[in-house]
């Protein structure tokens, strides 16, 4: 995973050794990093080839080291066929006395000329060996660990990488770069070798978090949910020794904050081969978190200054430390390194070390950052008071810098410590209604909705017996709020929002009664209530907002009543007060009425069908969003959202996958599902079925909570069902997302796109009962298509479109839906598929080339060639650019079938490059045959163990998490036949 230009340029350097040409390449790379996977992969590869290999490994033997062991190991591996050539050279005697009988030794003035002589024909054997081995076939020499050869191997190496030329032999050496002191003896001989001609370094660099993110949910499969692989991925930074080690030791349990034993010990015999005033530096440097400034050093470190800069050189030196220099700070090379040290500290060293911390922290306030380190240093040496005061100063610093998961932790950091702390509103310097009240806002900001609800019920049980009947209400009004954002319980909401207007109703004009008034408009339309009720709601908190000054308030009423201006069609209008909203909440400094203005003015723009206008506008929007830190607050997410599937349409598909990144840890699980749901459509569009069998692993649980987003997993899950020629799945799949989607909103306008893929699944259905001769099950696919085409056709009478219309997407889905109708039925019309083709073209690429496929073959039915071959080289050229495999390879097929011709650049069927070895195609055709692993083991002559082995890198090289998947992932490359 994440390897695979390396592996090409490995392959390449082996393919141009195969030619005549000799190469060698420096694999270098952290320890742990896959250096050693990535030469089993290339030996293989080399093996499968018909190459020669010979491995040689170096060993950790101190400073002298074993003299060439490596290539006493290579020796050791020749056959009975090759021992032949080593017994031709004497001098090999010194690497393999057991073969050739060594040359004796000689004393007296000649020994060092003699020994000299002596080693210069060790070297001239073994290159003339290894030339002599690559006559018949090329030879490939691994050399691993090179950081711990001794100086010998590292002469003998030199020699030979400087002596290659014309032999097919290709040189593999590997070694760890974090064990490259700056005195280590193999960094001159590196500086000499890279000057070779034949010689290439490649570094292996860390896993992005990208990549450490899925190699990690590979590797647990369903063993573990989805903020832990987060966590691991977060924790290992990209190093795959690192997450195995986390996963197999986090798998099945409750707790994620212990280091596995194993791995502590590998990353503290770093540490332990220091200096004891080094080690002394880094235990204290551990305990200031992943890096510390050299004044902080200073203060806290009881060491003579003199002693502290050569500590921390040494440190340094051996890659324990990294120095920054224009921050003036040290950095622990790994987080998993300092987590090793801190971890290994004794409880009051901890304790007083923390302290002293804590100390320096408070000298120090005026720093951006310090009240932080104040409350984490204060709490770890159990100095309650001044840690909750300094959490209290902390969250109020990041969230006026824009850091709301920051000031979301520190809130509720504070609110846990208020109990514990005598006079805690003296010492934090307010009370708890407040705190609390900011600890459910900043969730809200956060994106933890689910959070700010809990917090808010909290709210309002401590404000039940407040005297001011405004104080209830608001937070009455900011619980009911977060209902309706969390899609929580509308019973509870709406009987919330009703008490809080019951005890404003009467006072005076305010901010508050403004605000309950601008919510109660937005549930009423969730309600059995008239557009007049609801819109008059909106109308009185705009009047009440303006009377009271409360611009935030007169903001969101306004917001409310550009969307009862959709409703009645009128669309300019409404877009013309969302700008004005935008502006007023932008005075108001209202951030979360400011994006729910970006957001209704993107929708706005989406659902009249202008695409382009409204991806500026999104674009706009999200950028707002993050500039304001509220990327996952509930709009800033849906404009996200709105950004993958608008780039999406608009055949943007590289941009739709961008928008779908996620950063790591700091995205909330509910925004992180739904990104995720929305970059499905295309990872189904491009045939990356794994990859969509993972992400249904790993958010699986969060997806089933949400019935949002269920209804828009269950249409990617069918249509990736249909191209896999499973039609029977993909109408099961759809009837479940109608299902889900008539229970929570009967006739929501989306039903029209759930109905028209069911219509689509049962097509399909009827299509192959029809091939099948099976007349019954036709008929039945056939009548559960029609129900679906009803279904369709009543949300079109009785659903009602935010735009007070049904828009361009609405309209081109129920062209769609006609059309697949009559096809179910044995019918393809030319005439319904144009109107398809028309219809998806306000800007929908990928559906509008999906219609011109059918129209093809309608044409090509109705007996015009030609038409078909040009509706079908129109739709080929957009499968071809967004790279749309599935698609372009059923038009392909469709155009051979139809004897249609698609060009010269498309006549050639592209080759099918296959990453596995004939081992491993072998184990897999037989797993696919229904062979267990000691069935595959004793058809094929290998152990048990070995066949697991083959299995776990074919699972890994097609993204699979099972046998099964690794068959099905073979079926659908065309690996196997």
């Amino acid at each position: 995973m994440g390897r695979s230009s390396q592996l090409r340029r490995l392959r390449s350097a082996l393919q141009q050794a195969q030619r005549g040409t000799a190469a060698a390449v420096l694999l270098a790379g952290d320890a742990g990093v896959g250096k050693s996977r990535m030469v089993a992969e290339l030996t293989e590869h080399a093996v499968a080839d018909g190459a020669r290999v010979l491995v040689g490994r170096c060993l950790d033997a101190g400073e002298t080291g074993l003299p060439y062991l490596p290539y006493v190991e290579l020796l050791g591996q020749l056959g009975e066929d090759e021992v032949h050539l080593v017994k031709a050279r004497p001098a090999l005697g010194r690497l393999a006395p057991d073969l050739v009988e060594a040359p004796p030794h000689v004393s007296g003035a000649d020994r060092r000329l003699e020994q000299d002589l002596g080693q210069l024909q060790l070297f001239d054997a073994v290159h003339g060996l290894i030339t002599e081995l690559a006559t018949e076939r090329c030879v490939v020499v691994v050399l691993e660990d090179l950081h711990w050869a001794d100086s010998s191997t590292r002469y003998l190496t030199s020699f030979l990488l400087s002596r290659l030329r014309s032999q097919r032999v290709l040189v593999v050496a590997t070694y760890r770069t974090d064990d490259l002191h700056r005195r280590h003896p193999l960094r001159p001989l590196l500086a000499e070798l890279v000057r070779l001609p034949a010689v290439e370094r490649l570094d292996l660099a860390p896993f992005d978090a990208k990549e450490a993110r899925s190699f990690v949910a590979q590797l647990a499969e369903r063993d573990l949910p989805e903020e832990t692989i987060a966590e691991i991925a977060a924790k290992s930074e990209g190093n795959a020794f690192f997450a195995e080690e986390l996963v197999a030791a986090w798998a099945g349990s409750d707790s994620c904050r212990n280091m596995p034993t194993g791995l502590a010990d590998v990353l503290l015999s770093r540490v332990e081969a220091l200096s004891p005033h080094a080690q002394q530096v880094v235990r204290t440097a551990s305990v200031a978190g992943r890096w510390v400034r050299h004044s902080r050093l200073q203060e806290v470190c009881d060491l003579a200054e003199a002693d502290l800069e050569a500590a921390l050189r040494e440190a340094v030196a051996h890659h324990v430390l990294v120095f920054s220099e224009g921050e003036e700070r040290y950095i622990f090379r790994h987080a998993l390194l300092r987590e090793a040290v801190y971890g290994d500290l004794l409880p009051g060293e901890r304790v007083r070390l923390h302290s002293a911390y804590a100390t320096h922290a408070a000298g120090t306030l005026d720093k951006r950052g310090s009240a932080a380190a104040l409350a984490h240093h204060s709490l770890e040496s159990h100095d309650l008071p001044r840690a909750l005061s300094a959490s209290v100063r902390a969250a109020s610093e990041a969230k006026a810098s824009g850091a709301y998961a920051e000031a979301l932790y520190y809130y509720e950091q504070a609110l846990k410590l208020w109990q514990a702390v005598p006079e805690p509103e003296t010492v934090a310097g307010t009370d708890e209604l407040t705190l609390t009240r900011k600890v459910a806002y900043m969730a809200s900001q956060a994106g933890e909705v689910d959070r700010a609800v809990a917090y808010a019920r909290s709210l309002v049980q401590l404000t039940e017996a407040h005297t001011d009947r405004t104080v209830l209400a608001d937070s009455l009004r900011m619980y009911s709020q977060y209902l309706l954002w969390a899609d929580a319980n509308l019973a509870n909401a709406t009987k919330a929002i009703e008490r809080a207007w019951e005890l404003v109703r009467d006072e005076p004009d305010s901010a508050v009664k403004a605000w309950v008034l601008s919510v109660r408009s937005r549930i009423a339309t969730h309600l059995d209530v008239s557009d007049e009720v609801a819109m008059g709601y909106a109308e009185e908190a705009l009047r009440v907002a303006k009377a009271s000054g409360a611009h935030g308030a007169e903001a969101d009423a306004q917001i409310s009543l550009a969307i009862f201006d959709e409703f009645a069609a009128r669309p300019e209008r409404a877009r013309e007060r969302q700008l004005i909203a935008r502006d007023r909440a932008v005075q108001a400094g209202a951030l979360s009425v400011e994006l729910r203005a970006w957001y209704n003015l993107c929708v706005n723009l989406y659902d009249q069908g202008e695409l382009a206008k409204a991806l500026v506008m999104i674009d706009e929007g999200t950028a707002r969003a993050e500039q304001v830190g509220l990327t996952w607050s509930v709009y800033g997410l849906e404009v996200r959202l709105l950004q993958v599937v608008v780039r999406y349409m608009l055949g943007d598909w590289d941009g739709a996958e961008a928008a779908a990144e996620l950063p790591g840890r700091a995205v909330p699980d509910l925004a992180a599902a739904e990104v995720a749901a929305a970059d499905l459509h295309v990872k189904v569009g491009r045939g990356r079925y794994a990859e969509v069998r993972s992400m249904l692993r790993q958010f699986g649980d969060q997806w089933r909570r949400d019935p949002f987003t269920l209804v828009l997993i269950d249409p990617c899950v069918t249509e990736m069902e249909l191209w896999r020629g499973r039609p029977a799945e993909a109408a099961a799949r759809i009837e479940n997302a109608v299902r889900v989607q008539r229970e929570y909103d009967e006739w929501g306008i989306r039903g029209i796109w759930l109905g028209t893929l069911g219509v689509v699944s049962y097509t399909e259905l009827a299509k192959q009962a029809r091939h099948r001769g099976n007349t019954e099950a036709e008929q039945d696919a056939v009548r559960a298509g029609m129900e679906m085409l009803e279904f369709v056709r009543d949300t079109v009478r009785f659903g009602r479109p935010r735009s007070g219309q049904l828009g361009p997407e609405g309209r081109a889905w129920v062209a769609r839906a006609e059309a697949e109708a009559l096809r179910l039925r044995g019918r393809n019309d030319p005439e319904a598929w144009r109107e398809a083709v028309r219809a998806f073209g306000y800007g929908h690429v990928y559906q509008e080339a999906v219609a011109r496929w059918r129209l093809a073959e309608a044409l090509l039915q109705a007996g015009d060639r030609e038409a078909a071959t040009a509706e079908l080289c129109l739709a080929h050229e957009v499968a071809e650019r967004l790279d749309a495999v599935p698609l372009r390879d059923a038009l392909r097929q469709f155009a051979k079938r139809g004897r249609l011709a698609l060009g010269e650049a498309v006549a050639q069927e592209r080759p099918v490059i296959n990453p596995l070895t004939p081992r491993e195609r072998a184990v897999l055709d037989l797993v696919a045959k229904g062979n267990t692993n000691r069935q595959v083991g004793e058809k094929l002559y290998i152990s048990e163990k070995t066949v697991s082995v083959h299995l776990t890198r074919i699972m890994a090289k097609l993204s699979a998490g099972s046998r099964t998947e690794a068959v099905a992932a073979a079926y659908e490359r065309q690996l196997l036949t």
